[in-house]
Protein backbone atom coordinates (compact mmCIF):
# COMPACT_ATOMS: atom_id res chain seq x y z
CA UNK A 1 0.00 0.00 0.00
CA UNK A 2 1.36 3.60 -0.93
CA UNK A 3 0.99 6.42 1.81
CA UNK A 4 -0.18 9.38 1.04
CA UNK A 5 0.48 12.67 3.10
CA UNK A 6 -1.82 16.01 2.84
CA UNK A 7 -1.09 19.37 3.36
CA UNK A 8 -4.13 21.48 3.59
CA UNK A 9 -3.30 25.12 3.54
CA UNK A 10 -5.11 27.18 6.75
CA UNK A 11 -2.60 30.09 6.52
CA UNK A 12 -3.96 33.17 5.09
CA UNK A 13 -5.75 35.95 6.71
CA UNK A 14 -9.51 36.00 5.21
CA UNK A 15 -8.53 39.38 4.19
CA UNK A 16 -11.55 39.31 1.57
CA UNK A 17 -13.59 37.37 3.36
CA UNK A 18 -14.01 40.06 6.79
CA UNK A 19 -13.43 40.27 10.39
CA UNK A 20 -13.41 36.42 11.03
CA UNK A 21 -11.52 33.66 9.65
CA UNK A 22 -13.62 32.04 6.95
CA UNK A 23 -11.92 28.69 7.96
CA UNK A 24 -13.58 29.30 11.61
CA UNK A 25 -16.94 29.70 10.21
CA UNK A 26 -19.31 27.26 10.19
CA UNK A 27 -21.37 24.69 8.05
CA UNK A 28 -24.07 22.88 10.03
CA UNK A 29 -22.34 21.50 12.82
CA UNK A 30 -18.73 21.71 12.44
CA UNK A 31 -16.02 24.84 11.18
CA UNK A 32 -14.98 25.11 7.37
CA UNK A 33 -11.45 23.67 8.06
CA UNK A 34 -12.99 20.39 10.23
CA UNK A 35 -15.30 19.59 6.52
CA UNK A 36 -12.48 20.52 4.77
CA UNK A 37 -10.12 18.01 7.06
CA UNK A 38 -12.91 14.88 7.79
CA UNK A 39 -12.68 14.26 3.61
CA UNK A 40 -9.63 13.03 4.04
CA UNK A 41 -9.63 10.94 7.22
CA UNK A 42 -11.91 8.31 5.85
CA UNK A 43 -8.56 6.54 3.94
CA UNK A 44 -5.85 4.53 5.36
CA UNK A 45 -3.31 5.38 2.73
CA UNK A 46 -3.31 8.92 4.39
CA UNK A 47 -1.45 8.33 7.39
CA UNK A 48 -0.43 12.78 8.20
CA UNK A 49 -2.25 15.53 7.40
CA UNK A 50 -0.21 18.24 8.17
CA UNK A 51 -1.77 22.02 8.53
CA UNK A 52 -0.20 25.41 8.26
CA UNK A 53 -1.98 28.12 9.36
CA UNK A 54 -1.73 31.30 10.37
CA UNK A 55 -0.19 31.96 13.85
CA UNK A 56 -3.53 34.14 14.40
CA UNK A 57 -5.62 30.98 14.55
CA UNK A 58 -3.20 28.16 15.30
CA UNK A 59 -4.82 27.87 19.07
CA UNK A 60 -8.48 27.60 17.93
CA UNK A 61 -7.36 25.24 14.76
CA UNK A 62 -5.25 22.78 17.29
CA UNK A 63 -8.14 22.94 19.85
CA UNK A 64 -10.53 21.56 16.99
CA UNK A 65 -8.38 18.22 16.20
CA UNK A 66 -7.19 15.27 18.29
CA UNK A 67 -6.64 12.49 15.84
CA UNK A 68 -3.23 11.57 16.07
CA UNK A 69 -2.27 12.02 11.96
CA UNK A 70 -3.04 15.77 12.27
CA UNK A 71 -0.31 18.00 12.99
CA UNK A 72 -0.46 22.11 12.88
CA UNK A 73 2.36 24.08 12.12
CA UNK A 74 3.08 27.71 11.56
CA UNK A 75 2.83 29.01 8.36
CA UNK A 76 4.62 31.32 6.02
CA UNK A 77 3.92 34.51 4.64
CA UNK A 78 2.26 33.47 1.29
CA UNK A 79 0.50 30.51 0.14
CA UNK A 80 4.06 29.12 -1.47
CA UNK A 81 6.00 29.83 1.74
CA UNK A 82 3.63 27.83 4.07
CA UNK A 83 3.43 25.03 1.71
CA UNK A 84 6.64 24.67 1.32
CA UNK A 85 6.54 24.50 5.42
CA UNK A 86 4.59 21.79 5.48
CA UNK A 87 6.62 19.81 2.93
CA UNK A 88 9.21 19.97 5.65
CA UNK A 89 7.21 17.61 7.87
CA UNK A 90 6.08 15.27 4.86
CA UNK A 91 7.51 11.84 5.93
CA UNK A 92 5.61 9.67 2.25
CA UNK A 93 6.38 9.27 -1.01
CA UNK A 94 3.34 10.76 -1.97
CA UNK A 95 1.80 14.47 -1.29
CA UNK A 96 -1.94 16.36 -1.28
CA UNK A 97 -1.72 19.70 -1.11
CA UNK A 98 -5.83 20.96 -0.77
CA UNK A 99 -7.03 24.36 0.27
CA UNK A 100 -8.84 24.19 3.79
CA UNK A 101 -11.62 26.63 2.43
CA UNK A 102 -12.37 23.77 0.27
CA UNK A 103 -14.67 21.85 2.50
CA UNK A 104 -16.91 20.49 -0.23
CA UNK A 105 -14.00 18.27 -2.22
CA UNK A 106 -15.84 14.39 -2.96
CA UNK A 107 -13.80 11.76 -1.50
CA UNK A 108 -13.90 10.07 -4.68
CA UNK A 109 -11.94 12.78 -6.14
CA UNK A 110 -9.82 12.38 -3.63
CA UNK A 111 -9.27 8.90 -4.77
CA UNK A 112 -8.81 9.41 -8.00
CA UNK A 113 -6.04 11.77 -7.24
CA UNK A 114 -4.22 9.16 -5.17
CA UNK A 115 -4.70 6.93 -7.78
CA UNK A 116 -3.37 8.92 -10.91
CA UNK A 117 -0.61 10.47 -9.07
CA UNK A 118 1.03 7.11 -8.34
CA UNK A 119 0.83 6.96 -12.06
CA UNK A 120 1.73 10.06 -13.51
CA UNK A 121 3.63 12.13 -10.69
CA UNK A 122 1.90 15.67 -10.40
CA UNK A 123 -1.77 16.16 -10.99
CA UNK A 124 -4.51 18.54 -10.78
CA UNK A 125 -8.12 19.07 -10.49
CA UNK A 126 -9.81 21.03 -12.61
CA UNK A 127 -13.13 21.22 -13.87
CA UNK A 128 -13.86 22.37 -17.68
CA UNK A 129 -15.08 26.47 -18.09
CA UNK A 130 -18.48 27.07 -19.14
CA UNK A 131 -17.89 30.98 -19.69
CA UNK A 132 -17.08 32.54 -22.66
CA UNK A 133 -14.37 33.73 -22.32
CA UNK A 134 -13.07 37.24 -23.35
CA UNK A 135 -9.24 38.96 -23.66
CA UNK A 136 -9.73 42.84 -22.75
CA UNK A 137 -6.76 45.47 -23.27
CA UNK A 138 -5.94 48.07 -20.57
CA UNK A 139 -8.50 50.16 -21.94
CA UNK A 140 -11.46 47.78 -21.30
CA UNK A 141 -11.67 47.08 -25.05
CA UNK A 142 -12.38 43.89 -26.11
CA UNK A 143 -9.82 42.20 -28.32
CA UNK A 144 -11.21 38.88 -29.08
CA UNK A 145 -12.72 35.58 -27.72
CA UNK A 146 -10.88 33.17 -26.74
CA UNK A 147 -11.61 29.28 -27.69
CA UNK A 148 -12.84 27.63 -24.10
CA UNK A 149 -12.52 24.36 -25.53
CA UNK A 150 -8.99 23.90 -23.99
CA UNK A 151 -9.67 25.92 -20.81
CA UNK A 152 -9.97 24.40 -17.31
CA UNK A 153 -10.45 26.19 -13.71
CA UNK A 154 -8.08 25.11 -11.26
CA UNK A 155 -8.86 23.47 -8.23
CA UNK A 156 -7.38 21.79 -5.33
CA UNK A 157 -6.45 18.48 -4.57
CA UNK A 158 -3.48 18.62 -6.15
CA UNK A 159 -1.06 15.99 -5.75
CA UNK A 160 2.66 15.15 -6.79
CA UNK A 161 5.35 13.14 -5.82
CA UNK A 162 6.95 14.08 -2.29
CA UNK A 163 10.69 14.76 -4.22
CA UNK A 164 9.22 16.24 -6.98
CA UNK A 165 7.41 18.82 -5.60
CA UNK A 166 9.99 19.61 -2.69
CA UNK A 167 12.44 20.25 -5.71
CA UNK A 168 10.49 22.77 -7.66
CA UNK A 169 9.75 24.31 -4.28
CA UNK A 170 13.44 24.90 -3.36
CA UNK A 171 13.88 25.85 -7.02
CA UNK A 172 11.34 28.53 -7.17
CA UNK A 173 11.57 29.38 -3.41
CA UNK A 174 12.03 33.60 -4.57
CA UNK A 175 8.73 33.54 -6.62
CA UNK A 176 5.27 33.67 -5.13
CA UNK A 177 3.31 31.34 -6.97
CA UNK A 178 -0.73 30.84 -5.76
CA UNK A 179 -0.41 27.32 -6.80
CA UNK A 180 1.76 24.46 -6.74
CA UNK A 181 1.18 22.89 -10.23
CA UNK A 182 1.93 26.18 -11.88
CA UNK A 183 5.50 25.45 -10.22
CA UNK A 184 6.15 22.23 -12.11
CA UNK A 185 4.59 24.32 -14.91
CA UNK A 186 7.59 26.93 -15.39
CA UNK A 187 9.88 24.10 -14.84
CA UNK A 188 8.88 22.24 -17.46
CA UNK A 189 7.60 19.27 -15.54
CA UNK A 190 4.41 17.09 -16.93
CA UNK A 191 0.88 17.79 -14.65
CA UNK A 192 -1.84 15.81 -15.75
CA UNK A 193 -5.72 16.31 -14.83
CA UNK A 194 -8.57 15.35 -12.90
CA UNK A 195 -12.24 16.66 -13.83
CA UNK A 196 -13.50 17.55 -10.51
CA UNK A 197 -16.95 18.90 -9.37
CA UNK A 198 -18.38 22.77 -9.55
CA UNK A 199 -19.34 22.35 -6.43
CA UNK A 200 -15.86 22.36 -5.04
CA UNK A 201 -16.00 26.02 -4.21
CA UNK A 202 -13.88 28.16 -2.20
CA UNK A 203 -14.92 30.16 0.23
CA UNK A 204 -13.25 33.63 -0.34
CA UNK A 205 -16.53 35.89 0.59
CA UNK A 206 -19.50 35.54 2.64
CA UNK A 207 -21.69 34.41 -0.52
CA UNK A 208 -19.32 31.81 -0.90
CA UNK A 209 -20.16 30.24 2.53
CA UNK A 210 -23.82 30.51 1.70
CA UNK A 211 -23.49 28.29 -1.03
CA UNK A 212 -21.39 25.91 0.67
CA UNK A 213 -24.20 25.67 2.98
CA UNK A 214 -26.63 24.79 0.09
CA UNK A 215 -24.35 22.24 -1.35
CA UNK A 216 -23.24 20.46 1.87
Amino acid sequence: MTNFSVIITAGGTSSRYGNKNKLLEFIDDKTVIEHTVSAFLGFNEITEIIIPTNKSIKEEIQHLFTDPRIKIVEGGDSRQKSVYKGLQEVINPYVIIHDGARPLVQEGVISQTMDLVVLKNAVSVMTKTTDTIKEVDETGRIIRTIDRSKLYNTQTPQAFKTSLIKEAHETLKDYNFTDDASMLEELDKDVYIIIGSYTNIKITTKSDLDFAKLYS
